[in-house]
């Protein structure tokens, strides 16, 4: 059984990010368990979270999972800034964790495939252009949510799942950069627990 434990900037990222290890674990045979430590309150909470875990790790308090993984939205800082953030909190534990970083947010990821999008709502959605404004892909999503003429009944991220398990995975590798970047990464990491 392979660990990985969630570092996420809230329950957006948490279940897009869970959806996708789920995916990869039935997918490459792979039996996986999610361990949640989601934060509330934005990336710079994550961060906190993140290096007090990882301190209680040096001192023996939590145990060594097979990989970290931690995500945080862009929020238009660009890769390079967001994962500097990252990778010096992670410093001693590079080749365990696992960065995702949804550019600019992560609601544009479940926009991204119309067609998974008409699968779980009946009728497609327009991929939406990239653009740093706060909050613009959560009423894009529920914008278009709603227009298939479901009122979701706790928000919006709930179809999270449906979505990532009806998306093609190797069309949004080549779509994306962010989101080609974190399956790029998760299919080489499965594929080498698959084969173990």
């Amino acid at each position: 059984m392979r660990e990985v434990i969630l570092f996420a900037e809230d329950y957006g990222h948490e279940a897009v990010a869970s959806a996708l290890l789920e995916r990869f674990g039935r997918e490459h045979r792979a039996n996986i368990t999610v361990t949640k430590r989601s934060a509330t309150g934005g990336h710079g909470k994550v961060i906190s979270q993140l290096k007090t875990f990882l301190r209680d790790i040096d001192r023996g308090k939590e145990f060594l999972p097979d990989r970290l993984l931690v995500v945080i939205d862009e929020n238009c800082k660009g890769f390079g800034e967001a994962s500097r953030e990252i990778a010096e909190a992670c410093k001693s534990f590079t080749g365990l964790t696992i960065i995702a970083i949804p550019d600019p947010h992560i609601e544009r990821w479940l926009l991204l495939d119309s067609s998974a999008f008409k699968e779980v709502f009946g009728m497609g959605c327009d991929a939406p252009d990239k653009k740093c404004e706060r909050d613009r892909y959560k009423k894009l999503l529920s914008e278009a949510i709603k227009t298939t003429g479901i009122v979701p009944p706790l928000g919006d991220i709930e179809y999270a799942e449906d979505i990532v398990n009806a998306m093609d995975l190797e069309r949004m590798e080549r779509a994306n950069a962010s989101l080609g970047r974190f399956l790029k990464e998760l299919r080489s990491i499965f594929m080498q627990w698959s084969q173990a």
